[in-house]
C-alpha cells in the first residue's frame, strides 16, 4: 500500500480530533495538520528513531504544526529496577544500533550490562512530565525536546527518574530552573502527562514510535508504525501534505 491508512472519524468512532482539542485546546491555532509523534522516553527504538524526528522538525517546520504525546511503558506507580528489564535493553539495543545506525553510550549501557551494580529504579512519568513542561515553554523545539530527552538517556547515561538529569537542557533552552522544578511538582503537568497517556491507549496505539498526521478535522492519517527510513516517512507526508493540497 503505497499511502498510509486514513482514519475517518465517524459519530460511532471515538472522535479522535475531539480528544486531541480537548487534551490540547491551543495546540493548532495556525489551522495547520498538525503531526503527531507517539513515543515513549524509554523506547530504545525511539532513541534509533530520533535522528528521522529532528529532520522532520527541521523539514517540516513551515508546514505542519508538532505535537508528541508519551505513553507511560513503564508507570511510576509501579516502577521497575534495572536488573528485571536490563535483560530486554541488552537485546534491544544491539538491534536499534545494527538498523538504524545510531549508538547507545557507555554510560548507559553500563547500567544494563551491570544491573547489580546500579541502583537504577526506572518509571516513565517523570520524563513524560518533564517533557510536557519543557514543550509547554518551548513549543517551538518540541520534537527537538523528546529527541533530547532520549540522548540524555541513551546516549549520556543520565537517569530520567532524577529531576537533576533535566538541568543541562534547562541551560541550553533558556528556561528558569526555579520554574522548571516547582513545575515538576505541580500536579496540573502529572495530570497532562496522565491525560496524554490515556489518550494513546484511547487510540489503541501499542507501541512506539508512531507518526500521525492530522490534516482536518475528519481525517487522521496514520504515517508510520514502528521504524520506518527516512525517505519512506518524507515520501509519506509529502503525498500526504500534496494531496491535500498543501504546499
Amino acid at each position: 500500500m503505497r499511502f498510509p491508512v486514513a482514519l475517518k472519524i465517524t459519530n460511532q468512532k471515538s472522535l479522535i480530533a475531539n480528544k486531541i482539542r480537548e487534551l490540547k485546546p491551543n495546540i493548532n491555532q495556525s489551522m495547520k495538520p498538525l503531526f503527531i509523534y507517539c513515543y515513549d522516553a524509554y523506547c530504545s527504538w525511539c532513541y534509533g528513531f530520533s535522528p528521522t524526528i529532528r529532520k522532520i522538525a527541521e523539514r517540516y517546520a513551515n508546514r505542519v504544526s508538532f505535537e508528541v504525546l508519551s505513553g507511560t511503558m513503564i508507570d511510576d506507580e509501579n516502577p521497575v529496577p534495572i536488573h528485571l528489564i536490563s535483560p530486554f535493553f541488552l537485546k534491544a539495543y544491539k538491534e536499534v544500533e545494527e538498523k538504524t545506525g545510531i549508538r547507545f553510550g557507555s554510560d548507559f549501557l553500563w547500567h544494563i550490562e551491570n544491573p547489580n551494580l546500579s541502583d537504577w529504579i526506572i518509571h516513565s512519568r517523570k520524563a513524560a512530565i518533564a517533557l510536557c513542561i519543557l514543550k509547554d515553554l518551548r513549543p517551538a523545539d518540541t520534537l527537538n525536546l523528546a529527541a533530547d530527552l532520549q540522548t540524555a538517556l541513551f546516549s549520556e547515561g543520565r537517569d530520567l527518574t532524577d529531576p537533576e538529569a533535566y538541568r543541562h537542557l534547562l541551560l541550553q533552552y533558556d528556561i528558569d530552573p526555579s520554574f522548571f522544578y516547582e513545575a515538576l511538582n505541580n500536579e496540573k503537568y502529572r495530570r497532562i502527562a496522565k491525560q496524554e497517556s490515556q489518550f494513546i491507549q484511547d487510540l489503541h496505539i501499542e507501541g512506539f514510535p508512531t507518526l500521525l498526521l492530522q490534516i482536518d478535522e475528519k481525517t487522521i492519517h496514520l504515517v508510520s508504525h514502528g521504524f520506518e527510513s527516512n525517505d519512506t516517512i518524507f515520501r509519506r507526508l509529502d503525498d500526504l501534505l500534496q494531496q491535500s493540497g498543501i504546499d
